[in-house]
């Protein structure tokens, strides 16, 4: 296996067009969940990929294992959990954002455990994805992140991780808590520059990357929207220009960027190889509505960059 992730799928209900919440629109369904966002964009860029999930014996549950299958995900450590339920989010927009509504309290993502943690896959696997959502979500779901991670980090196994802070979901002083002992145990760290500001107190891109790369990590991409990216690999600090795109919908860029990375790092791309490649799939991500199905192949994005 290349890259296993793990962490929380979310179903979303997406309003068609502009329409608020509380008008009679219509919805469009489709997939989130960044972790399964991510998986979805690595193994479009050719990466064999795995999920360490639990999701309910619901329709919902269904739904996701048949987008996995149709994606080539391996579900072999998938636990589907008899009465439990799948989370989902809902998504109204206006010409000039975009609102997100979750419910997922009490899921079946939200009771994963280090039980769910499948060792001997975690350590046989060329890379782990971790974000600070699955921590997040729930105590439980956070020990299970640190359980893959201190195994991984023993075999061998390559450790990328994004924080993907959300303040709706944690205490911000929990959350720099746990960022900060992720980002020592990570290899590859992918934060943005709003959370960036956020966790670590600084406000300059580079105080930021600093940050992150003194706590461990040989390898930071802090992701900067429509300004491209700052990636320091060991010593070296490059600029990533944007790729120029004309975006409809920003939802799922940044675990798209996230997965294309890993998947040409773990191909053998150099960082600065990973990064660009990235930036141009993050970029075509958002010339399209929710988090999937705009998500590029490497065919595609290779002829867009």
């Amino acid at each position: 296996m290349d890259i296993l992730a793990i962490g929380e799928p979310l179903l979303e209900f997406s309003t068609v067009g502009h329409a608020a919440l509380d008008s009679a629109g219509e919805f469009a369904t489709g997939f989130g969940g960044d972790t399964s966002n991510f998986l979805v964009a690595a193994a479009r860029s050719g990466a064999r990929t795995g999920y360490l999930t639990r999701i309910g014996t619901d329709p919902f549950g269904d739904a996701f294992l048949r987008l996995w299958q149709t994606e080539d995900i391996d579900t072999t450590h998938v636990v589907r959990a008899d009465g439990e339920r799948t989370g989902v989010y809902f998504i109204s927009r206006d010409p000039a954002r975009s609102v997100f509504t979750y419910y997922r309290a009490d899921s079946a993502a939200s009771r994963l455990s280090p039980a769910d943690v499948p060792e001997a896959a975690v350590a046989s696997a060329s890379a782990l994805h971790v974000s600070g959502i699955t921590q997040a979500i729930s105590v439980s779901a956070c020990d299970a992140a640190f359980h893959a991670m201190t195994v991984a980090r023993a075999a061998g196994t390559l450790i990328s991780y994004d924080p993907n802070y959300r303040p709706q979901l944690w205490p911000l002083e929990r959350a720099r808590a746990v960022v900060a002992r992720s980002i020592e145990l990570c290899d590859v760290a992918f934060p943005n520059i709003e959370e960036g500001r956020l966790l670590t107190g600084a406000t300059d891109p580079r105080s930021i990357i600093d940050w992150y790369a003194t706590r461990g990590p040989r390898t930071v991409v802090l992701k900067m929207g429509a300004d491209g990216a700052l990636l320091r690999h060991e010593d070296t600090l490059t600029e990533i220009k944007p790729h120029p795109v004309t975006p409809v919908d920003s939802t799922g860029a940044g675990d798209a960027f996230d997965g294309a990375f890993m998947a040409a790092l773990v191909a053998g791309a150099t960082p600065p190889e990973a990064a660009h490649y990235a930036a141009v799939a993050g970029a075509l991500t958002t010339q399209g509505h929710g988090a999937v199905g705009p998500i590029p192949t490497r065919a595609t994005i290779l002829a867009a960059g």
